[in-house]
């Protein structure tokens, strides 16, 4: 009986041309979703070190260009504005400026998505394709022993666990920045509040003498 080895690289390379195909794209898959989870916690790290870092009085980028836009904005007088709308108008375009840089921290979780709810299928791919060669080496040798069916069935669970391999990690990194991301944005917003509140008193008349 021929003897098969368990570890990643000597399944790839007992696999057939359709097997090595799906897990070279499982491979490339895994690599990039853990890219995309190094790139989306640096950001989350940054941005929540950057809150902590405002809410102390020093404003830290990229939160210090969100602050500044509403000091910009301020400095923007219309005629006939309240200061209902005023308030307002500064809130919004802090939040418009916040939107860009949580958009730029969250844009690996979309991927992130496909390729945990896509790769568990490809994995299934390779797992049919080494049954049917099993079957077929069944069919070819006329013999249901181990020795016949054993290859097929190793490429078989291999693709599977190539795909869970890229589908577990894919789908906890997703959740974990979205929530993380989530929880940030609320910081964010209510931070925004407060330095409109700040804008608002130091440009009010009792603020200013």
């Amino acid at each position: 009986m021929p003897t098969i080895e368990l570890s990643p690289i000597a399944l790839f390379l007992q696999a057939g041309l359709v097997g090595k195909t799906v897990m070279l794209l499982l491979l490339a898959a895994s690599i990039w979703c853990w890219y995309l989870i190094a790139i989306g916690t640096y950001s989350l790290v940054k941005l929540k070190a950057s809150l902590h870092a405002s809410k102390q009085g020093t404003p830290l980028y990229p939160i210090n260009l969100i602050l500044a836009e509403g000091e910009t904005a301020a400095r923007r007088s219309r005629r006939g504005e309240t200061i209902g709308e005023k308030k307002s108008r500064l809130v919004e375009v802090m939040n418009r400026a916040a939107r860009n840089i949580i958009r730029s921290a969250d844009k690996g979780l979309p991927v992130l998505a496909i390729i945990a709810s896509v790769t568990p299928f490809i994995g299934l791919l390779g797992t049919v394709w080494g049954i049917m060669a099993s079957f077929a080496g069944i069919a070819e040798a006329k013999d249901t022993s181990l020795a016949v069916v054993a290859p097929g069935i190793a490429e078989a669970l291999a693709a599977t666990a190539y795909g869970l391999a890229a589908a577990i990690p894919a789908s906890i990194g997703y959740n974990k920045l979205a929530v993380g991301i989530s929880s940030v944005s609320g910081i964010l917003g209510d931070l925004i509040e407060a330095h409109a509140d700040d804008i608002m008193l130091d440009n009010s008349p009792t603020g200013s003498e």
